[in-house]
C-alpha cells in the first residue's frame, strides 16, 4: 500500500490570479514563446518545449562569467528578472545575477537538484531527487510551500493553466504519477498514474498536456481534470521531454528511434533510425526542421514534415544535452566536455568551448547570452564581450 502524500502549505502566492489569464493564453498556443528575448523562464523556452529562442547569439561567444557550486550541475538554467536560476547536485538551488554571475541566494533543498526550475510570477518551482517539489520566492529564496511525492523528480515543471480556475503547475515523478498542483499553495488538483517512471517534462497546448513515460506510452490528458484523452504506444520507453507542435509530438526513445506521432489520429507520421543508440534528450523543433542528439555522439537534423535527414554532426561523446536553436545557430553540450554551436542550415561547426567535463545541462538563451551547467560543478555564461 502506498503511503499518503504529504502537503505542506505556506503563505499564498501573490499575484497568481491576476496573471492567470495571460499565462493561459501562452500555454494554449504551442508556438508562442513564454518570455521575451531577454528571458528564458522555463525549460525549452515555451510551453510546447520547442527549444527555440526568440533572439540570437553572437557568432563567436566569449566566456563572460562562471560560478562554482558544490556539485555537478546537470540541471538546466532559466533566466528571468535579471537573474539566473539553476540547481546543483550539492542539493541547492541558486539564484545568480545574470550580468555578473554573483550569487544572490542559495536555497537548501536537501538532495540533488537535477530538474530545471520553472519561473512564474516571481516564484520558482522545482523538484528534487528525493521527490520533494518546492515553490520558492524568486526574490528572497524563501520557501513558500512544498509537496512530497514518492519518487525522484528529474524534469522541469510545466505551466498548466485552466479555464475553470487559477494557475496550476505540472510535475512528473518516478512514483509513476503526474501531479497537477495549485500554484498558490501546492495542494493537489489531480493526479494521473502511468505504468512507469516519468522522466521528461510535459508539453502543453490547446487545453491538453502531452508527455512520454518509461511505460513506452505517449500520454494525452485534459488539463482541466487529468482525464485521459489518448494513449499512444511508442514501442520503447521515453526518457526525453516530448515536443508538441501542430498536433504532432516529436521525441526519441530508448530503442534507438526518433518518432513523429500524430496526436489526433494516434498514428506514427514518420520514424527515423540511424545507429543503434538510444535518444535521451529533447529535440529542438523549428518551422521546418527537427534537431536532436543521442548516445551515438551525433547531432541530427531532420526535415520536419517527413523525417528525411538533412545533416549530421559528430562529437566525441554521447549527447544528453537538449539543443537550442537561436537565430540560425544550434547550441548544445556533449559528454566530451565541449559546448558546441553549429549552423542550422548545414550543421557546420561555428564555435566550441572546452569545459573539460561532461555537459549534460541544456542551454538557456536570453539577451544574446548562453547559460549552461557542467559536471565540473560550475555554471557558465557566454556572450559578446563588452569593449
Amino acid at each position: 500500500m502506498q503511503r499518503p502524500k504529504k502537503h505542506f502549505p505556506a503563505r499564498p502566492l501573490r499575484g497568481v490570479l491576476a496573471l492567470a489569464v495571460c499565462l493561459a493564453h501562452a500555454a494554449l498556443h504551442a508556438n508562442a514563446a513564454s518570455s521575451s528575448a531577454a528571458e528564458w523562464t522555463m525549460f525549452r523556452g515555451n510551453p510546447a518545449l520547442t527549444g527555440v529562442a526568440t533572439g540570437s547569439v553572437p557568432d563567436q561567444p566569449a566566456l563572460l562569467w562562471s560560478f562554482k557550486t558544490g556539485g555537478a550541475v546537470k540541471s538546466s538554467a532559466i533566466i528571468g528578472g535579471g537573474r539566473v536560476f539553476i540547481g546543483s547536485d550539492d542539493g541547492q538551488v541558486y539564484a545568480l545575477d545574470f550580468a555578473s554571475g554573483k550569487k544572490v541566494w542559495a536555497f537548501k533543498a536537501g538532495s540533488a537538484v537535477l530538474a530545471p526550475p520553472l519561473l512564474v510570477d516571481g516564484t520558482i518551482f522545482v523538484g528534487t531527487s528525493d521527490g520533494i517539489f518546492y515553490a520558492i520566492d524568486a526574490k528572497s529564496g524563501q520557501q513558500l510551500w512544498k509537496h512530497e511525492t514518492e519518487g525522484k523528480i528529474v524534469a522541469s515543471a510545466s505551466i498548466a493553466s485552466s479555464k475553470n480556475g487559477p494557475l496550476r503547475v505540472l510535475t512528473g515523478s518516478y512514483d509513476f504519477k503526474l501531479y497537477c498542483l495549485a500554484a498558490s499553495n501546492g495542494s493537489a488538483v489531480w493526479t494521473y498514474e502511468t505504468g512507469n517512471y516519468i522522466n521528461g517534462s510535459c508539453a502543453v497546448a490547446d487545453g491538453r498536456t502531452v508527455f512520454g513515460g518509461c511505460d513506452a506510452m505517449i500520454h494525452v490528458l485534459s488539463l482541466d481534470d487529468g482525464r485521459k484523452i489518448k494513449e499512444i504506444d511508442a514501442g520503447a520507453y521515453i526518457a526525453a521531454s516530448v515536443v508538441l507542435v501542430d498536433d504532432r509530438a516529436y521525441f526519441g526513445h530508448y530503442d534507438n528511434e526518433f518518432l513523429c506521432v500524430d496526436i489526433h489520429s494516434g498514428t506514427v507520421a514518420w520514424r527515423y533510425r540511424d545507429l543503434d543508440f538510444p535518444y535521451m534528450a529533447s529535440a529542438a523543433v523549428t518551422a521546418d526542421r527537427v534537431v536532436f542528439g543521442g548516445f551515438d555522439k551525433v547531432m541530427h537534423c531532420l526535415q520536419r514534415d517527413n523525417g528525411t535527414n538533412l545533416w549530421k554532426f559528430a562529437t566525441r561523446g554521447k549527447i544528453e544535452s537538449s539543443p537550442v536553436v537561436a537565430g540560425g545557430h544550434v547550441i548544445f553540450g556533449s559528454d566530451d566536455g565541449s559546448v558546441y554551436m553549429l549552423a542550422l542550415a548545414d550543421g557546420k561547426e561555428l564555435w566550441s568551448y572546452d569545459l573539460g567535463r561532461p555537459v549534460v545541462s541544456s542551454p538557456a538563451v536570453a539577451a544574446e547570452k548562453i547559460v549552461m551547467g557542467c559536471d565540473d560543478g560550475s555554471v557558465y555564461c557566454f556572450g559578446k564581450k563588452s569593449k
